[in-house]
């Protein structure tokens, strides 16, 4: 890492838009994987990573469920509002995000097709926290009204097909309103083959919220701060993490999401088992307590994933590694290729 403080600057990349992926691969599991390791790159298809895995590893995934979060709707005087609910915080309230030429003030009122009815209770920041009164719970509601809250660098609206693609097919418990994107290069047949190698798989819930569509507005790293996100790390994760350890097994973190839920729950030393909240930044000089590997897919320009996968791999490697996938054609984003990252300091505590 330099002696100079980091800014965003150091984690910005040009990028064609030819390779911003605007579609899933074919099938799941035929993407493009980087191997980054240290620095050796090396090209391989996304089921080679039966092959790079071991007895005894942990591969530990976030089988959150995305939400049909974004809602149209209108003010009483007929304007157009976006809602795009952040996550569900009780029954018939939630934060969400509002667009509007005129944004609703504390009291306002948006108005939806269905009779239902969105009362603004309190504004934070670019956060809404909403009274939804409508004819089911909230879940529901947003299920049978709502549309799939694709990323805005895909160009198109959702349509039938994202609404198996933009999920896991692990997920299993709905609040998020993106989705665990490295998730989805696993299909039913790669998780089997895991598994038939003695590589055990675990679980953890991480709802990742709209606070993930929010750009870095300030170069100055020291003065970010994350929205806080809900997880729960289960006592069987723990388990089979602390029964791989023993057995001289590494951790293989599904995407950042579950990284940050492990590294969070293990923030006092070790790892423990529970819920609660994170707003985790892993910057540069992290010390991870937990994972050993990182699958991930390619991540905008000057964001905070950058930052993470640049602290967990060296920003040395992240650099070179995107290099290489922008010269080798590999596609980004949500429904692009992976990488495999080792992480730079493999001693654990």
């Amino acid at each position: 890492m330099p002696d100079r403080a980091l800014t965003l600057e150091d984690f910005d990349y040009a990028l064609p838009a030819e390779l911003v992926a605007q579609a899933p691969a074919a099938t799941r599991s035929a993407s493009r994987l980087l191997h980054v390791d240290g620095e050796r790159l090396t090209d391989r298809r996304f089921v080679d990573l039966v092959d790079l895995c071991a007895p005894d590893d942990v591969v530990a995934m976030n089988d959150t469920r995305v939400l049909r979060a974004r809602v149209a709707g209108r003010k009483p005087s007929g304007g157009r509002v976006e809602m795009l609910v952040e996550r569900i915080v009780g029954p018939g309230e939630a934060f969400a995000q509002l667009k509007a030429s005129h944004l609703p003030r504390v009291g306002g009122t948006v108005l939806f097709d269905d009779g239902a009815r969105a009362t603004v209770l309190a504004r934070d920041g670019g956060f809404f926290r909403l009274r939804i009164d409508a004819d089911r719970p909230l879940d529901a509601w947003l299920e049978a009204h709502g549309e799939l809250p694709l990323p805005p660098y895909i160009a198109r609206p959702a349509d039938a097909s994202d609404a198996e693609r933009y999920q896991t097919v692990y997920a299993r418990v709905p609040g998020a309103v993106a989705a665990p994107t490295a998730g989805l290069h696993f299909d039913q047949a790669t998780l089997a083959a895991l598994e038939a190698k003695g590589v055990r798989l675990a679980l953890v819930t991480l709802h990742v919220g709209a606070g993930t569509f929010l750009p870095v507005r300030d170069g100055d790293l020291d003065t970010h701060r994350m929205h806080a996100e809900r997880y729960t790390i289960p006592a069987s994760t723990v388990a089979a993490i602390e029964k791989a350890r023993a057995a001289g097994g590494r951790v293989l973190a599904v995407g950042t999401t579950t990284l940050r839920a492990l590294e969070a729950a293990a923030a006092g030393g070790r790892l423990e088992a529970g819920e609660g909240e994170t707003d985790l930044f892993v910057r540069p000089g992290f010390r991870f307590r937990v994972v050993d590997r990182l699958l991930t897919n390619f991540h905008l320009p000057r964001s905070t994933l950058m930052v993470l996968v640049a602290a967990f791999a060296g920003l040395g490697s992240i650099r070179r590694a995107y290099d290489h996938a922008i010269a080798a054609r590999y596609r980004f984003f949500s429904y692009g290729d992976a990488m495999l990252l080792e992480r730079a300091t493999p001693q654990r505590e």
